[in-house]
């Protein structure tokens, strides 16, 4: 069993539209990271993200913030704390596995154009959605981290390694 197994069947399943992006998508990508948050791009129709936080709920999935995880899914309140409180990610969390999975709501690569580009790659028995390294360097960029900064140096010797601009 892969780590996150029973989440990416059930998105599988329920046809959710998202892309990995975060630490795992830079493991998929030939990169050493030792990281154990699943983070994800998603498709931000409020459709799309009430499967995910349904899928996540059923799960034993909570969310630290006092409020209802529903709420992700309407448009008007991602909106207000992409603004106000100036989220960037939505944050599942399940202590008896020690897992968490980040919700992407505001990102310099929306969707759209990262499924453009997805790669889709084969974990244990399972095919799953990829961000491209391009969309995932954009994405660490923006994030300005010290260890993101690391990450795109790694990524950018993985592209040479592999012939590509």
């Amino acid at each position: 069993m892969i780590l996150y197994e029973e989440v990416f069947k059930e998105f599988q399943k329920q046809h959710v539209k998202y892309v990995l992006v975060g630490g795992i998508a830079l493991n998929l990508h030939g990169a050493l990271r030792n990281t154990f948050d699943l983070d994800i791009l998603v498709e931000m129709s409020d459709e799309n993200l009430a499967k995910v936080v349904k899928i996540l709920k059923r799960q034993g999935y909570q969310v630290r913030q006092p409020l209802d995880p529903m709420k992700i899914a309407d448009k008007n309140t991602r909106h207000e704390w992409i603004s106000k409180k100036h989220m960037r990610a939505f944050n599942f969390y399940k202590d008896s596995d020690m897992k968490e999975v980040d919700i992407i709501i505001h990102s310099p690569v929306c969707y759209e154009n990262a499924s453009k580009k997805e790669l889709k790659v084969k974990v244990g028995s399972l095919v799953v959605p990829l961000i491209s390294m391009d969309d995932l360097i954009k994405m660490k960029k923006a994030a300005g981290r010290a260890i993101d900064k690391l990450d795109i140096e790694e990524l950018k010797i993985i592209k040479k390694l592999k012939g590509k601009p």
